[in-house]
């Protein structure tokens, strides 16, 4: 199958049932130990029944354990060698890292998020909002916390190139400005869980109002998800340091990037005048060289 099977787990486990649930778990705590493992051994390191595995497997897209399995040790062998290209020996920052060490673990991690997100993503999905965005009178982008960040960038970008878009920080305000959207309009919600009441609620309203809905999530099977037209999904792995809402960051701008220099492209003559523009509005505000 396509995409990083771990990546899958996670983005799944959410919505599985409490023995698939943690059978997932237990796959995503020792990967390589799994691959070894027999249905028998994984059923009981789970505390689940054979038949419960199988259930699994069916569930995450497999006919059986043995395909499942198969894709396990790819995944694994591939992250493996991607490690060792890396010159990282684990992709865990330990106690005793030297700055260096740190440095590349992150990186590497940093870089992997992007490209896993780039190669699962579903380029039909983001030609619609491409195609959307563009075309649109009025974009509004909601998410809090860190999401939030990456809803402030996307504005910025846009109402750089002359799309009237805004990022409300407030959630009442977010609310409001979902109140006056209507068809002809996008809003954007971004939230790594797709669980995130503020963004949820400010989402439906604006379909509501006949918005075209964008959802940026790490988990297309989410509510926020569900409420959406168009699903960009993020693909993101943990680390000890580096928790679902913080390694979201940087996948969740890589999508916004791919959204906006798509639709930069798709009005290039008006992107490259308002840039000019934009440009020179601020040059006054710059230190001249040497000074």
């Amino acid at each position: 199958m396509d995409g990083d099977l771990l990546v899958r787990l996670r983005q799944m486990l959410p919505n599985l049932r409490p023995a698939e649930a943690r059978i997932a778990e237990t796959v995503l705590d020792d990967p390589t130990a799994v691959v070894g493992a027999t249905i028998a051994e994984l059923a009981g390191r789970a505390g689940a029944s054979q038949a419960s595995v199988v259930r699994f497997c069916r569930t995450v897209g497999y006919t059986g354990y043995p395909g499942f399995r198969i894709d396990l040790a790819r995944t694994t062998s591939r992250r493996a060698a991607e490690h060792e290209r890396s010159g990282v020996a684990q992709g865990e920052i330990g106690r005793s890292d030297d700055v260096a060490e740190v440095v590349s673990k992150i990186a590497f991690h940093e870089a992997r998020t992007i490209e896993s997100t780039a190669r699962a993503i579903d380029l039909d999905a983001l030609e619609e909002a491409v195609r959307a965005v563009a075309g649109a009178d009025r974009v509004d982008v909601y998410g809090v916390g860190a999401s939030g960040l990456t809803a402030q960038d996307l504005a910025q970008k846009l109402s750089r190139i002359g799309i009237a878009c805004v990022a409300p920080v407030d959630s009442h305000q977010q609310l409001q400005s979902a109140a006056l959207l209507a068809p002809g309009s996008v809003a954007i919600g971004v939230s790594h869980t797709g669980r995130t009441v503020e963004v949820h609620q400010s989402l439906t309203l604006a379909r509501a109002r006949g918005a075209t809905t964008v959802a940026v999530t790490g988990f297309p099977s989410s509510p926020l998800a569900d409420t959406a037209d168009v699903v960009l999904a993020t693909s993101v792995r943990e680390t000890q340091f580096r928790t679902g809402a913080l390694a979201s960051r940087i996948a969740q701008l890589a999508v916004v990037d791919f959204l906006f220099v798509n639709v930069a492209q798709r009005r290039f003559d008006a992107t490259t005048e308002a840039l000019r523009l934009t440009y020179d509005a601020v040059q006054q505000h710059r230190m001249a060289p040497g000074a």
